[in-house]
């Protein structure tokens, strides 16, 4: 017997629960982010990467619990829809004054993605599109803080006021010589505007709250001067004396989206309303879409619900067809696309050749494993969806055969719509070349700068733990920057749980002219010299990777990392080039690539 009758207090009900719920998860996520300033000052590496790794759980928890509220209260099945729609309309009620409204949307659309079947899922019962504004949502609360600063600089007051921009963040660690860093920023900004000329406007805007990750922290801001907007970042890290320095000035939409990209781990950033936040984020970076500032700043669920919504979009306002995507067919993933779209596609195979060893659950917990990583810009985010609907008359009929073939348990097509196919699992991605085609297209000077990359990607990982298992070029892609980053995780492995090994000697004529291996070999063993003969077939492609990389096919390099990751050690991998430092020689470890690498 349930204890609420269904009346219209309990729809009220429902809807105060799940606010609830809501304000609960916002709390405490708020609360760790809160935690990240401390941490960086207290070099606290190890725990600001597990605080973010813990807190892309929270979300999934806390909607855990509302699902769990609601069925302990209500025979969920006997609730109408009436009763649904109401509850829906007290919701919109109580997020009036809220100051996370378009979060607590998500937050109800998640409860009740669990709760009712997919049939439900029409305008009536979630929030397809937003139903309260989050424009100019003001925190009236005494001593709160605005979402950015604005200050008037003059000529003669530019260096102080950098300092008070600085200064006002009250970092509980001194400066190794702070006047020295200013004055940096200021020969640089100089540089960037051509000179200091001042108009009636000048003013810098800076976000309120540091941009935590890692083992840096990004103070975020725009110079404003006439009709000119310029983005600026200031990454602040932990010098080799132990003490603060601004290392670089960055300006400019790139290299703000190098610093937010979706092949890095979120930012923690302390925001009470998040909306001004991504608000003035957009405004730096007008070609980055919302979801993927959302996502940036820790807020990937609703990151992935406004994707979910620009993809419905698209497709009303496109005529092309899902394809199967061009390059080569993964053995475990199908990957389709849309070629107007920037994304891919990719669905778990029921079945993979003998040579992959592996289950879907496997697979599943290397993507997760990707999603709570460091990505180090060199892994590409991905949204992970499920009963995903999709319009049949879009696919074309050579996808659809493959689907049926390769995915059956994951397939479904609806009976009473014929026009619809569902997709039970499904990842996106950001679509990039394949590495391998783009090498077959490149000039001299693209490929070259190409292999150069493909070896720092793999030493980047290498610095975050990560072994990417296959290290064919074709499991890489090339982003509209000249970035190379991985994207086929279902052979990664921690770096710390391999075993590098050289390949032994043969002990005699037999073993030396045998094709077969000839030595034991270990579930967990790795033997880097091994790569060559898969990788460096092509000659312009060999020279100059063993001009740069050579110590990727040397167990020693791999062994070695390994070894000082056991030991405690966090490398340094900060998103911009060593060129926009200020000094060198200021972390506690050298570059992991000496190289032409891109390593800080």
């Amino acid at each position: 017997m349930f204890p609420h009758r269904l009346t219209d207090k309990s729809a009220f009900d429902i809807a105060q629960a799940l606010v609830d719920g809501f304000n609960r998860h916002y709390r405490l996520f708020r609360e760790t982010t809160a935690q990240a300033k401390q941490r960086f000052e207290r070099a606290d590496w190890a725990g600001q990467q597990s605080a973010q790794a813990l807190r892309i759980e929270f979300y999934d928890q806390r909607v855990n619990e509302a699902v769990d509220r609601l069925r302990s209260t209500y025979d969920i099945d006997a609730l109408s829809m009436d009763t649904w729609q109401q509850a829906k309309l007290h919701y919109i009620g109580l997020l009036t004054d809220h100051h996370q409204p378009e979060l607590a949307e998500t937050f109800f659309n998640s409860v009740t993605a669990k709760l009712l079947h997919r049939s439900y899922f029409r305008n009536d019962f979630i929030f397809v599109r937003p139903a309260v504004s989050t424009e100019y949502i003001e925190d009236d609360a005494p001593g709160a803080l605005p979402t950015y600063r604005a200050y008037y600089p003059t000529k003669d007051k530019l260096h102080a006021t950098w300092r008070r921009i600085v200064d006002n963040f009250q970092l509980a660690r001194d400066f190794e010589d702070l006047d020295r860093d200013v004055e940096h920023v200021v020969q640089a900004m100089t540089a960037e505007l051509g000179g200091f000329r001042p108009r009636a406007n000048f003013q810098i805007q800076v976000l309120s709250s540091l941009f935590y990750r890692n083992k840096g922290a990004y103070l975020v801001g725009k110079i404003i001067n006439g009709y000119t907007e310029t983005p600026v970042a200031l990454p602040i890290l932990h010098g080799s004396q132990g003490k603060l320095v601004i290392d670089a000035a960055l300006f400019g939409e790139d290299d703000l989206l190098m610093i937010f990209s979706y092949a890095r781990a979120y930012f923690m950033v302390d925001m009470e309303i998040p909306s001004a936040f991504v608000h003035f984020l957009r405004g730096l970076m007008p070609r980055k879409p919302r979801a993927e500032i959302y996502s940036a700043i820790g807020l990937q669920k609703h990151g992935k619900n406004l994707f979910y919504r620009d993809l419905l979009a698209h497709q009303r306002h496109s005529s092309d067809k899902f394809r199967i995507a061009p390059g080569i067919k993964g053995m475990v993933m199908l990957v389709f696309d849309l070629p107007s779209f920037p994304y891919v596609f990719k669905v778990i195979k029921d079945f993979y050749p003998p040579q992959k060893d592996t289950t879907r659950e496997q697979i599943k917990s290397k993507y997760l494993l990707v999603k709570q990583h460091d990505r180090v810009g060199r892994m590409a985010d991905t949204l992970e969806y499920s009963n995903v609907a999709f319009p049949r008359h879009r696919f074309e009929e050579e996808l659809i055969a493959e689907l049926k073939h390769f995915c059956p348990s994951l397939i479904e097509e609806d009976p009473r719509n014929g026009d619809v196919i569902v997709i039970k699992h499904v990842y996106i991605e950001r679509r990039m070349i394949p590495l391998n085609i783009y090498l077959q297209e490149a000039t001299p000077e693209q490929m070259a700068h190409a292999v150069l990359e493909y070896g720092n990607a793999i030493k980047d990982l290498v610095a975050a733990n990560i072994f990417p298992g296959d290290m064919l070029w074709k499991n890489f892609g090339v982003t509209r920057h000249g970035k190379v980053v991985f994207y086929d995780y279902d052979e990664i492995e921690y770096l710390t749980d391999c075993n590098f090994r050289r390949v032994p000697q043969p002990r005699n004529e037999e073993e030396e002219m045998s094709g077969e291996v000839w030595y034991t070999v270990g579930p967990k063993d790795v033997f880097p010299e091994t790569f060559a003969p898969f990788l460096l077939g092509n000659d312009a492609v060999r020279e100059v990777f063993m001009a740069h990389h050579a110590d990727l096919l040397d167990a020693a390099f791999w062994q070695g990392h390994k070894e000082r990751i056991k030991a405690g050690h966090v490398h340094d991998v900060f998103p911009y080039e060593p060129a926009k430092r200020f000094t060198a020689g200021r972390f506690f470890d050298p570059p992991l690539a000496l190289q032409g690498a891109r390593h800080v």
